[in-house]
């Protein structure tokens, strides 16, 4: 009796151990990183209401903002694949390939800037980016403003989104609406933002212990925040330079927008959330393996071999950051008409 006493006396010490430890490591991660709210944020300089937001969503599915008429925002970041379309670069018009990898639009809402070069500042300067590249979908302001206004069903959804506006059909309110729209694609309720609020089971022992592991091999000095990245900008090669598969030597990242030398390969540092949803990794989308793509961050980010314990276990707490997918019913959108412009051929 006394025997079996010990041992439970034993138990009890070893779970509460656990339980101050995983306290612990809680407190810490806390000061590094936050939960995503579950309603979507306020968006600096746009009026997000629900008529802008439901224009919005019209117009990120609509394939005649294209001069093809056969690409929209969802071609190259399908809100039902994680935000992204699991291609190594994306198809644009003509066939044509783009110079990098799609970067998730999932909470893209929370990064200090968009695009891998952040040479967007905000969601609405990145909103009008693809429409006028010549190898995405190849129009121009003027165009898409033509298009819409020979569509006669978008009238009312835009005089509804911007009310007052006396000729609401413009390029700066395209930019807003799809803004307004993508700004409430957000992720809550990942296991790990449960836990972080405090919910001790949300995460598996291997996912809690890839957490610690994250943390104390520096991971988490760039990828922190509410987003686990896109909050910062990094080298891609901090301590040794991954090779030319992985960085192309061609692609300058952040050079090519600032001009400035000591920008050469640096790129904003991604956001981690749904990132298991999210192949191929990197800006070059040449990793498609999520284990390979840890084990590369560590020697070419923290000049570290990480042990295949230690890859498995970060993998494992990064598949913890996958959250509620939003839940978007595809719109039904205006017909054309005899007058609508037609595609390019």
């Amino acid at each position: 009796m006394r025997t079996v006493l010990l041992v439970s006396v034993a138990a009890c010490g070893l779970v509460a151990g656990a339980a101050l430890a995983q306290s612990d490591l809680r407190t810490t991660a806390k000061a590094t990183f936050q939960p995503l709210p579950t309603t979507p944020p306020a968006v600096k300089g746009i009026e997000t209401t629900p008529a802008r937001v439901e224009l919005g969503k019209m117009l990120y599915f609509e394939p005649r903002l294209s001069e093809s008429h056969a690409i929209s925002c969802n071609s190259c970041h399908i809100v039902g694949l994680g935000g992204v379309d699991l291609e190594k670069t994306s198809i644009g018009h003509r066939w044509q390939r783009g110079g990098r990898n799609a970067p998730t639009v999932l909470n893209s809402v929370f990064n200090t800037a968009q695009f891998w070069d952040g040479r967007a500042e905000d969601l609405r300067a990145q909103a009008g980016g693809p429409v006028v590249n010549p190898i995405e979908m190849a129009t121009t302001e003027a165009h898409t403003v033509q298009q819409l206004k020979g569509i006669p069903g978008y009238a009312d959804p835009f005089q509804k989104a911007f009310p007052g506006q006396q000729d609401p059909i413009t390029f700066a309110n395209v930019r807003d609406a799809i803004a307004a729209f993508e700004a409430t694609l957000i992720t809550p309720n990942a296991p790990f933002d449960r836990w972080l609020n405090g919910d001790d089971k949300a995460m598996t022992a291997e996912q809690t212990e890839g957490l610690r592991v994250f943390m104390d091999k520096g991971c988490s000095s760039c990828h922190s925040g509410i987003n686990i990245g896109g909050g910062m900008y990094a080298p891609f090669g901090v301590v040794q330079k991954p090779g030319a598969d992985i960085l192309p030597p061609q692609d300058k990242g952040r050079l090519m927008v600032t001009k400035t030398v000591s920008d050469e390969y640096v790129f904003k540092v991604p956001t981690l959330r749904n990132i298991a949803l999210t192949p191929p990794y990197f800006h070059s989308g040449e990793s498609w393996d999520l284990r390979q793509a840890v084990a590369v961050m560590g020697t070419s980010q923290l000049g570290s071999e990480l042990t295949d314990q230690e890859i498995d276990r970060i993998t494992a707490f990064l598949q913890a950051l996958t959250g509620d997918q939003p839940q978007v019913t595809y719109p039904i959108l205006p017909p054309s008409v005899a007058t609508t412009p037609r595609p390019e051929p």
